[in-house]
């Protein structure tokens, strides 16, 4: 069997255990160190004459044998695991490579016991395509390349991208083989069947066979007999076959041997190895990537998430605050780290920045980014890092991990490989929250298109609608909480972190008249380009010309940007409502292809986005910022007005009178006015460097003469109306927030008090 890339230059030569140890090849006696727990097929390797004894075997090959039992037998069938039996019936097993904590000798019994072997890397893109091989396959769309856990097709069957590797023949002798490229202990496979919404595919039983050099195999065994492994009841659950054995191979194969009556041969999989040295290519431990930064890389639950952010402000007390904006539906805080030379303040001229990750509890990499980045940070400025300092002291950061926290927690019960493409992913009530925030882009629409004067619609601060504060409200509790925060702190630039795709979009994601994509751009397309642009033109994966495509849309000849509107329209998102209801800029970052990533690949991706993130946030000292003073009194004027000339849309100064207003460079015809001032105007230059440009304003108050004339003509002195409205609707929010937690506050209490009898 051919493949690309690879050279076949070493000979593998079998072994034959005995009593006494091993039997000697070439005269020369290799050790017995474990051999003893795990079995091997071929498991030497000779190259001019040396070889690699047992004890090159990392210690997990010791502990896989004693975690992966061989399975009952149901007929001649090891017994395989769903995602839902595996959390039930062997909740102390975890695909992880963390070592299971010990008090003593005895093992803490309420820790999930790991598996040591990660996946070989068919869902994260670390398998190449040509490492992927078939018997046969339909066409080209379900080829060997499209066997791949939690890939997903399009929405038209018949194309280049449909969502597993489907057999051309319907008999028991198809086979998806896949090439590790270096000797590797193989301890399980992972099973779907094909993601369609117009099919029904899955395989029912299969078989595992094993080679050193593809041609010649060997059976995965169950004592005397094959061992057949029970696959998919349905399309979407991974199902987990544990070998009975570990075994030692550079080839495996899963070889299907019934499948659903309905359907075809059609799988997606995923297989669980550790890698072991490979005498002949003394370059593959360079593929191999990590990182140099010492961070905590694992993921974290909700008590090791609290715990971490601890920790930090623990290490660095005088530039971090912990605090929480809310609760989840099950009762679980919404933490924020802060970050910034004076915590717990807003320093007048300061621009406010925050990332949010975790909205879809299942898509977890941006979570453990943000745990990532607060460790950074805190060592990088503690170190003299310049570049750390100067963002530290001249922004306040405001770090979400998780604003799903009960979406993660039931994902994290699965684990990385079995959590499948949706579990997790909506609330405990089952709300999706990029769905959930107010439509105010509609609600803007249907203003201009019914005003006989369109300048005279509000572009900005548009008020929540008023269905959306009663108790009734479909609102989850998290989109409640981050809508108060958002309220209360005036930032001026965000990223919401998600995963499961390598592309940044930008709003507005909602599309005019319902269509399903249409490029809808906001007033400020050109900066929002550019934010996009910055953040994908420095992460490492998605600039990465030679990359495959996550799943079957190409966003490589967009450079990995684009409007979210032409994406797929998502009407009431978090990034449209922050842009219309505050000041805040927000773009989505799709991290990377695989929404739950092994905790092995998390160096890498820290490497991926490490340069991103802090680049981003330097974003927010683009364009004009300044204070609005009265001229009189030098005080700072809140909620005046900032309007830039040819772009419809508006800001606001926060409380002290400052303001920051994103622009790219060029120069700007600037208009301020306020409730009771004399609107005042000025130009202000924006240069290439990534510095604000100081634009500073001082207004003087209407004369009273003026103010008597108004009256007297029996007219009222103007008044934001919808300032105060958008005021109102938010008091009316927080209170229907109060009402609904002490409702569920006292369902609790009930319950556990029903327990208790």
């Amino acid at each position: 069997m051919a493949w690309v890339g690879v050279t076949f230059c070493f000979v593998l030569i079998g072994i034959v255990r005995t009593s006494g140890g091993v039997t000697p090849v070439n005269n020369e006696t290799i050790p017995d160190t474990n051999i003893n727990k795990t079995k091997y097929i071929n498991n030497t390797v000779f190259l001019n004459n040396a070889s690699i004894s047992t004890e090159s075997i990392p210690p997990a090959a010791t502990i896989l044998t004693t975690t992966a039992k061989p399975f009952v037998q149901t007929t001649d069938a090891p017994k395989a695991t769903t995602a839902e039996s595996f959390s039930t019936q062997h909740s102390t097993q975890r695909l992880d490579t963390t070592v299971k904590p010990t008090v003593g000798t005895k093992e803490v019994e309420d820790e999930k016991q790991e598996l040591d072997c990660p996946p070989l890397g068919l869902e994260s893109l670390r398998v190449d395509d040509t490492q992927l091989q078939s018997s046969s396959f339909q066409r080209m769309g379900l080829g060997p390349h499209r066997g791949r856990l939690n890939i997903q097709s399009g929405l038209e069957d018949g194309d280049l991208y449909d969502g597993a590797w489907c057999a051309r023949y319907e008999d028991q002798n198809q086979w998806l083989e896949v090439d590790a490229r270096r000797p590797t202990l193989f301890t399980g496979v992972i099973l779907q069947g094909r993601n369609s919404i117009w099919s029904w595919d899955w395989v029912h039983t299969y078989k595992v066979q094993l080679s050193n050099d593809s041609l010649f195999w060997k059976p995965c065994m169950n004592g005397t007999e094959e061992a057949i492994f029970e696959g998919n009841q349905d399309a979407e659950t991974p199902v987990l076959g544990l070998l009975p054995e570990p075994t030692v191979a550079r080839y495996i194969r899963i070889n299907p041997q019934t499948w659903f009556e309905n359907g075809t041969i059609c799988l997606r999989a995923e297989v669980l190895g550790c890698p072991l040295p490979d005498p002949n290519n003394i370059y593959v431990w360079e593929t191999d990537l990590g990182s140099k930064d010492d961070l905590d890389f694992r993921h974290h639950n909700y008590k090791e998430m609290r715990k971490l952010m601890k920790s930090v402000t623990e290490e660095c007390p005088d530039i971090t605050r912990i605090y929480s904006i809310g609760k989840s539906y099950t009762g679980l805080k919404l933490y924020v780290m802060e970050i910034s030379d004076n915590p717990g303040k807003h320093e007048l001229g300061e621009p406010e920045f925050r990332y949010v990750a975790g909205m879809h509890g299942n898509e977890v990499l941006g979570r453990e980014l943000l745990l990532n980045l607060m460790q950074y940070l805190c060592r990088e400025y503690k170190r003299g890092n310049q570049r750390v300092v100067r963002l530290v002291k001249e922004t306040r950061i405001h770090l979400l991990p998780s604003m799903n926290p009960d979406g993660y927690e039931a994902a994290y019960e699965k684990g990385s490989e079995l959590s499948g493409w949706a579990l997790g992913r909506y609330s405990y009530e089952g709300i999706d929250m990029n769905h959930n925030f107010a439509d105010l882009n509609n609600i803007w629409w249907d203003a201009q298109e019914n005003a006989t004067d369109k300048s005279k619609v509000s572009n900005h601060y548009i008020p929540i609608p008023e269905y959306y504060t009663s108790e009734e409200a479909f609102v989850a509790p998290e989109t409640r909480a981050v809508i108060s925060w958002m309220q209360n702190i005036p930032f001026v630039l965000s990223a919401n972190l998600h995963g499961g795709e390598l592309v940044v979009t930008y709003p507005f994601d909602c599309t005019r008249d319902w269509a399903p994509r249409e490029q809808t751009p906001t007033p400020d397309d050109s900066f929002f380009r550019w934010l996009a642009a910055v953040y994908a033109s420095t992460n490492q994966a998605m600039a990465n010309p030679d990359r495959r495509i996550c799943h079957y849309e190409d966003f490589q000849h967009l450079n990995n940007i684009i409007n979210g509107g032409d994406w797929h329209t998502v009407p009431g998102s978090m990034n449209d409502f922050s842009y219309l209801h505050t000041n805040c800029f927000e773009v989505t970052v799709e991290l990377s292809c695989d929404k739950f990533p092994h905790v092995s690949e998390l160096p890498a991706e820290w490497e991926n986005n490490k340069e991103s993130l802090l680049v981003y946030m330097e974003q927010v000292h683009r364009g004009i910022k300044g204070v609005v003073r009265d001229k009189d009194t030098e005080a700072g004027i809140a909620n005046a007005i900032i309007k830039v000339e040819d772009l419809d849309h508006d800001i606001r100064t926060a409380d002290d009178g400052d303001y920051w207003r994103l622009l790219n460079p060029g120069e700007y015809k600037v208009m301020v006015h306020a409730e009771g001032y004399i609107p005042s105007v000025r130009r202000c230059r924006v240069g290439n460097d990534p510095r604000p440009t100081i634009c500073d304003f001082r207004l003087t108050k209407m004369p009273k003469q003026r103010l008597r004339e108004i009256l007297a003509k029996g007219g009222k002195i103007p008044k934001d109306l919808q300032l105060r409205l958008r005021a109102l609707r938010l008091r009316k929010l927080r209170a229907s927030t109060k009402a609904i937690n002490r409702r569920r506050a006292r369902e609790r209490k009930a319950r556990a008090a029903h327990r208790s009898f």
